[in-house]
């Protein structure tokens, strides 16, 4: 299987190769404290070259596994990571879906730039992996994610307490899904 190079009208999305860990590593800390919200704590570790090769390498690997895609959106010039857009847990076979996770470099909120990166990583779940089930959720204090998802098309499906810990806190989570309209099975 190819590694995705997909390009939105802003953005080019691929899955990083280990040895660009500096740019995942320039993005994290030039953000650290605007996605410390919404992200689990961060022991000083992550913060680190190493971490950051060894996080792209497992990336890599289930990226060919077939069990995650986890692209970043750099800018123009290819050397600048402006967010994430992470499908993880993937599973084939009867369920055919997977979650999907997604942060946005704090100089570029609100310019509609996470909604075409994600609808770009979408593009490619549903076309060229044909899932059926893209599942995301966000915590209800979390506005502009709740609006991203409800502009994408996904529909709530409930209401998790205690669903995942963030920043050192188990926080409560809006459930979400969209379906593949096109779905064909292979």
């Amino acid at each position: 299987m190819a590694l995705p190079h997909l390009t939105t009208a802003r953005t080019r999305l691929t899955v990083l190769p280990p040895e660009r860990a500096d740019l995942m590593l320039d993005y994290y800390l030039r953000n650290r404290q605007h996605l410390a919200p919404w992200e689990p704590r961060r022991d000083p570790e992550f913060y680190t070259l190493a971490c950051w090769f060894t996080r792209l390498r497992e990336s890599y690997a289930q990226f060919f596994a077939g069990q995650a895609v986890n692209l970043v959106a750099l800018d123009g010039s290819g050397e600048r990571v402006i967010a994430t857009c992470n499908f993880t847990n993937i599973v084939h076979g009867m369920f055919q879906a997977c979650h999907l996770g997604y942060s946005i470099d704090e100089a570029h909120q609100g310019q509609g730039l996470m909604q075409e990166v994600v609808q770009g990583g979408i593009g490619y779940l549903f076309d060229e992996l044909g899932l059926h089930r893209i599942m995301a959720s966000h915590m209800p204090a979390n506005l502009r994610s709740a609006a991203l998802l409800a502009r994408l098309g996904f529909e709530r499906e409930g209401y998790a307490r205690d669903y995942l810990m963030i920043n050192g806190r188990w926080e409560d989570h809006v459930l979400t899904a969209l379906l593949n309209p096109d779905w064909r099975a292979s």
